[in-house]
């Protein structure tokens, strides 16, 4: 099907939407539902609090981007919409007292899993842009999810799968029967928005009439109207940042619900590049800490080939075991004790909860045993005391637990992308480890030695001189 699309549009915009967006004078202010959205920034800060104060202070900085980390995803709706209604009236008094304006995203997982429509509805009416375009963007180039004639796909073996058929849409707490974004709308909105409804923005579109064609669509748009757009590329993406900007100055008033490769493009920048630690930033004398919480196929996967290929110590965390028990410290201080040992005397640790799906009668029970696994983890590495030279954390809630309910991180500097798609993050002076290298390891991103060559640059960097 790729090769049946029209030629990318021709002329390099980076540099125009860099310029375009510096003029703007504004801030992008991503509320991330969990803390893969970094997966494509580089020289970024990610605040883990919301507080008035904390935002002010960085949007006085004039930052391209800026973070907040909402782990939403986590939550039952309703608790999700208080939240980000909290944040919103937060963001609008820090606007009035930085003076710096802000454009903002609903950064969501890029096989639509979230809370949609109600995060962004929330947003938009906390920030009174009730009235603003949802934008809709879930094309993540880095993980190959490409959105074509409205259709969502993912890559699976050189094949564009619609992402209805594969596992995903299977998610007991925000599984979809649609690829067909249109109709995903519908479904997700349970059809107070029709998909016919819902305008598009094509590839022949983008590809052919570029920006102008962006800018003639979205003036098309109704208030609160949802606006698809379809993308395989960056430069794709590069062609809507534009039209976007171009638009929104003339007037338009846009709330994005983006995955992650957006983000960066919008504001001018490469999304994407590589990045190494430096040395002085790794600890070479303890142990290194890898904690999987996620359980979707591909981690397994991952998970299984790094036992099989790498040295370590490994402990499975029973699942079942966790929800049966009554008070789950004493068994997390007991597996602490020995994690502290191992690290300490050099080793490797690899802590995974067990690969058997647990399942409840309903998404707020199913939300329930994510949290209760996600609790006894964030007990385990807040008790330990061994430094460790850095610690990976795989899948989305179980990175944003660690590292705000575990490590008490309320900041931290993105440094980029270690391979497509894993964020490296330098932790804030406040945390439990100040300085540590974090890396935020999406549980749907990378392949089966994915998670190896992740862990093969840290040591590797970490062994020289």
């Amino acid at each position: 099907m790729l090769n049946l699309l029209p030629p990318e549009y021709k002329p390099e915009l980076i540099a125009s939407i860099r310029d375009e967006f510096l003029k703007s004078d504004k801030t992008i202010i991503v509320l991330d539902d969990d803390p893969t959205g970094t997966q494509t920034c580089r020289d970024i800060t990610v605040l883990t609090s919301w507080d008035t104060a904390i935002i002010t202070e960085e949007l006085k900085t004039k930052p391209s981007i800026l973070f907040i980390l909402t782990n939403s995803r986590s939550l039952v709706e309703s608790e999700a919409v208080e939240l980000t209604k909290e944040i919103g009236v937060n963001l609008n008094q820090a606007v009035k007292e930085s003076g710096r304006e802000i454009i903002v995203i609903s950064r969501s997982d890029s096989t639509l899993r979230g809370h949609f429509p109600a995060e962004v509805d929330a947003l938009a009416e906390a920030l009174e842009r009730r009235d603003a375009i949802r934008v809709i963007v879930p094309a993540f180039i880095e993980g190959g999810r490409y959105t074509i004639n409205d259709v969502h796909y993912l890559v699976e073996n050189e094949t564009l799968v619609p992402v209805s058929e594969t596992p995903f849409a299977k998610d007991l707490v925000f599984g979809y029967q649609q690829a067909d974004l249109k109709l995903w709308v519908e479904e997700k909105t349970n059809g107070n928005i029709k998909a016919t409804d819902v305008i598009s923005i094509s590839l022949d579109d983008i590809r052919s009439l570029g920006p102008k064609s962006v800018v003639g669509k979205i003036n098309s748009c109704k208030a609160a109207g949802v606006c698809i757009i379809n993308a395989v590329s960056y430069r794709d993406l590069e062609v809507v940042a534009m039209g976007m900007l171009l638009a929104t100055k003339a007037g338009k008033n846009i709330v994005y619900r983006s995955s992650a490769s957006f983000v960066s493009i919008l504001a001018g920048l490469e999304s994407g590049k590589m990045v190494t630690p430096q040395l002085k930033d790794l600890d070479r004398i303890n142990g290194a800490l890898i904690v999987v919480g996620s359980y979707v196929p591909k981690t397994t996967l991952q998970l299984n080939w790094l036992l099989e290929n790498e040295t370590h110590r490994s402990i499975e965390i029973d699942v079942k075991k966790i929800l049966d028990l009554t008070e789950i410290n004493p068994m997390a201080a007991q597996i602490g004790d020995q994690i502290d040992r191992w690290l300490d005397s050099g080793h490797q640790v690899v802590i995974y909860t067990s690969r058997q799906l647990e399942v409840g009668i309903d998404s707020a029970t199913n939300l329930g045993i994510n949290a209760r696994v996600s609790d006894f983890l964030v007990e385990l590495v807040k008790g330990l005391w061994v430094r460790p030279r850095f610690i990976i954390a795989k899948g989305g809630i179980t990175s944003s637990d660690l590292v705000t309910k575990a490590l008490g991180s309320k900041k931290a500097r993105v440094l980029g992308p270690i391979i497509p798609g894993v964020p490296v993050w330098q932790l804030d002076q406040t945390s439990k480890f100040p300085g540590l290298m974090y890396v935020v390891f999406p549980g749907n991103v990378g392949g089966e030695e994915s998670l190896g060559e992740v862990l093969g640059k840290l040591n590797n960097e970490g062994r020289k001189g």
